[in-house]
């Protein structure tokens, strides 16, 4: 994606030294533009547990270049098994919800042997992160050519009238590698021409959508609008939403969704008042293994002090203001389930299908026993 005069992807490597990893620090936007330089595993971790970097398929990416940067770390006395294992329980341990991250450090060490020579070794996880980072991109890609058909239906029958769709959290190229998973098929209508308006969930308590899903989208010169997160309903109630498009972290084998906190509620207006409500997320988000979200999908609940605390730019700098007593308590639950019954389709790189196991398993039969 551009950014200024400039072409950008949300994770590279230093072009004159493949040793650094470099990312969008997310902390600092729409404020200031900044990258980070990511050297080691904890400086990994660090960064997807702060939030340097977030979004599952970008903390997946980001996890198969801390196996990279741990395969640097190695000495001649290294145990290597030991040491990527570590690592990779590690970066594993760092966010709970999003299925990309395990998905991710796994499929890299499966590439890996202990037999490998350090150069090797080396070589071998760059690739393997570097094929992460092109796969997903695709993944992305075909995401948006498949999504388009949902909004140029929508236009068709609205005579070319804008399509309002209202999106929650940041599902756009700073939370995947480029393109995007909801902004995907928007940039690519926005590409043909068609009237298109955002409805922008400002999604607190870290204000993804305000902060995030907003700059990108000013950046594309789309038309938007952020809206407090409780104005949902009323604006589907209004008639003003044609389509509900939201990412997902893990996706069942039966279709529930675990996305970010409040999308739940959004399905709920959605389907009462008989709009559209899709999930869109690259087939890497499934979690095959699981039936039951509600049951089965651990929910990450993060420092209350998210809650507490509102931050935004103040005086040129960043800062942070409590909005609540002293010693008020706060609940920080990240995500939380949407079931299938809600959802009205699921939106990957294969195409579009119903959110039920029936149709999931026609469309990736081979990943049902």
């Amino acid at each position: 994606m551009r950014v200024g005069n400039e072409d950008y992807q949300s994770i590279w490597t230093d072009s004159s030294d493949p040793h650094v990893v470099k990312v969008i620090d997310q902390r600092m936007l729409p404020f200031f533009f900044r990258t980070k330089e990511l050297r080691s595993v904890d400086d990994v971790y660090e960064a997807i547990d702060n939030m340097t970097v977030r979004g599952a398929p970008l903390i997946g990416a980001a996890a198969a270049f801390g196996i990279y940067l741990a395969t640097l770390e190695m000495t001649a006395a290294t145990n290597v098994r030991d040491h990527i294992q570590n690592a990779a329980r590690y970066l594993i341990s760092c966010r709970p919800t999003a299925v990309n991250l395990s998905w991710a450090v796994n499929y890299s060490i499966s590439k890996l042997s202990e037999n490998m020579s350090p150069d090797s070794l080396q070589d071998q996880a760059l690739k393997n992160a570097i094929e992460i980072c092109e796969r997903e991109k695709e993944y992305c890609r075909q995401i948006g050519v498949n999504g388009l058909k949902i909004i140029e239906d929508i236009s068709e029958k609205k005579k070319g009238e804008p399509v309002n769709i209202l999106t929650h959290c940041n599902a756009g190229w700073l939370a995947t590698i480029d393109y995007g998973t909801v902004t995907a098929p928007v940039y690519r209508a926005h590409d043909k021409g068609i009237p298109l308006h955002i409805w922008v969930d400002e999604t607190r308590p870290r204000n993804q959508g305000a902060r995030l899903t907003a700059w990108e989208l000013q950046q594309y010169g789309i038309p938007h609008t952020i809206i407090t997160d409780n104005s949902g309903g009323h604006l589907m109630q209004k008639k003003v939403v044609d389509a509900v498009f939201v990412g997902s972290d893990r996706t069942t084998a039966t279709g529930d969704v675990a996305n970010k906190i409040g999308t739940y509620l959004k399905a709920l207006a959605a389907r009462d008042n008989e709009i559209p409500f899709y999930a869109l997320f690259p087939s890497s988000t499934f979690d095959f293994s699981v039936r039951k979200g509600i049951d089965e999908i651990e929910i990450e609940e993060r420092d209350p002090e998210e809650v507490i605390y509102v931050s935004g730019l103040d005086d040129g700098e960043i800062r942070q203001v409590r909005i609540c007593p002293e010693g008020t308590k706060a609940l920080n639950h990240a995500f939380d389930i949407t079931p299938a019954r809600l959802i009205t389709g699921l939106i990957t790189e294969k195409g579009i299908c119903g959110a039920g196991e029936k149709e999931i398993k026609k469309m990736f039969p081979n990943k049902f026993k």
